[in-house]
């Protein structure tokens, strides 16, 4: 009864405050955009918001107007902003070395590797989890795990170099990796794209016909993202690892969003039995808390295909960014962290599911841990758009859904107040 005085006396006061955003004039905002944004190239677009700082689950924009943030950068400041210990690193070690390249050893890059497979194992993800290879992005990784795929398909089979991805999947942007993101609006533009990729829906009916000798990989996401934040059921994904183990195709989870806490488990797969273990990982997002660094982890049967030269960066692996990922982790893949985040969810499960019930227009509230969708009937945009102006910062994923992906350590209070504003701008929408 409380919460429920208390959610209702932060609606009263949205409209005499945070309602007030779109009324002001964006002297700063609009200068700065004016005087810049023509230099940008034409690839996003973006609300008439410049953002200052942060700090925890807040961001300030350079008007000074506050706003509670479900988005984290779209997953990736997983410890929220400005995290203290993160900003100690990064002076220290930026004061000691940021790069030398992969050229020799330094005293972090293996040392986050050795991390991330004991990391891995000790939480019941990846067993067979062995080496690790680093780079700067989440699409970087995506673009190694086909690479090593690829390559060990040829090492069985000179033929055996296509991939099977999935319906409403997203691996990145470049290339390879937009040949296994079967979004029209993405790959026309860019088509031909990457020959001998077959999309499968996620059930095993319509798998069973595309998987052949000739299948070098198989890459999915356990709970889909951008796709509209869809869990693939566990069953299936038990069923699609027998079927890659017996044509002998690498099976590669896509962990870049789902990955390193966001479920609940440090690992979105960890809950499967060990038989349904994936041959490869891709991880990057929460890995720097906003520093670009993305990571590829592999089995040591992929390991025996693979030669010295077969793949490189040059900024991968820097000891700065290294570093930073060693501390991340530290801290995701502790069971009481972990234990937070599900509790946590409980509370975002729970006033949705209660927003659901009073609002026709809603459809269904799915996901787990902190990666979270609340699907309507038609298009959420002006959702998004009345919860900026009352000062809430949320997304949209595919198939009409608004996404919840906070920091994982946002605070109880901070959820309870965002999700007042949420409900205030669903109700200022759909009446």
């Amino acid at each position: 009864m409380l919460r429920s005085l208390k959610y209702r006396s932060v609606q009263r006061s949205l409209h005499t405050s945070r309602t007030c955003f779109s009324k002001i004039v964006n002297s700063k905002s609009g200068k700065f955009i004016d005087e810049n944004s023509k230099y940008s190239v034409t690839t996003y677009s973006r609300p008439s918001v410049v953002f200052e700082k942060g700090e925890k689950a807040y961001l300030w924009d350079v008007e000074g107007r506050k706003y509670v943030d479900f988005t984290a950068g779209i997953a990736v400041t997983a410890l929220g902003h400005s995290n203290p210990e993160i900003s100690k690193i990064l002076y220290d070690q930026s004061t000691k070395l940021v790069h030398s390249s992969n050229l020799y050893h330094n005293l972090w890059t293996n040392r986050l590797s050795r991390e991330l497979v004991e990391a891995t194992k000790q939480s019941g993800g990846m067993h067979d989890a062995s080496r690790v290879f680093l780079a700067n992005s989440g699409t970087e990784a995506n673009e190694a795990a086909l690479k090593f795929a690829r390559k060990y398909g040829k090492s069985q089979n000179e033929n055996k170099t296509e991939f099977i991805t999935f319906t409403n999947s997203f691996h990145g942007r470049s290339m390879g990796a937009l040949s296994v993101t079967p979004n029209p609006k993405y790959q026309k533009p860019f088509s031909p794209l990457i020959p001998g990729v077959s999309v499968s829906e996620p059930n095993l009916e319509s798998f069973s016909k595309l998987i052949n000798e000739n299948t070098a990989g198989v890459i999915i996401e356990p709970i889909q993202g951008e796709g509209g934040v869809r869990p693939v059921s566990k069953e299936f994904l038990i069923e699609l690892k027998k079927l890659t183990k017996k044509h002998n195709a690498l099976l590669i989870f896509d962990e870049i969003q789902c990955g390193l806490g966001r479920s609940g488990n440090l690992w979105a797969h960890g809950s499967l039995p060990k038989e349904a273990h994936p041959d490869i990982v891709t991880m990057a997002k929460a890995l720097g808390n906003g520093f670009p660094i993305g990571a590829t982890m592999i089995t040591e049967n992929v390991e025996k295909a693979l030669n010295v030269g077969d793949h490189g960066t040059t900024y991968g692996g820097n000891p700065l960014g290294a570093r930073v990922g060693s501390y991340v982790l530290s801290q995701v893949s502790e069971k009481e962290f972990l234990n937070k985040v599900s509790e946590k969810s409980q509370i975002f499960r729970n006033e949705l599911e209660s927003l659901k019930n009073e609002i026709n227009e809603i459809v269904e509230v799915r996901g787990e841990g902190l990666l979270l969708g609340v699907q309507f009937k038609s298009d959420p945009s002006k959702v998004v758009d009345a919860a900026r102006e009352r000062g809430l910062l949320v997304i949209t994923a595919g198939g009409n859904t608004v996404r919840f992906v906070p920091a994982l350590n946002i605070e109880d209070d901070v959820i309870r107040e965002g999700l007042a504003i949420f409900k205030d701008a669903v109700k200022s929408v759909f009446p």
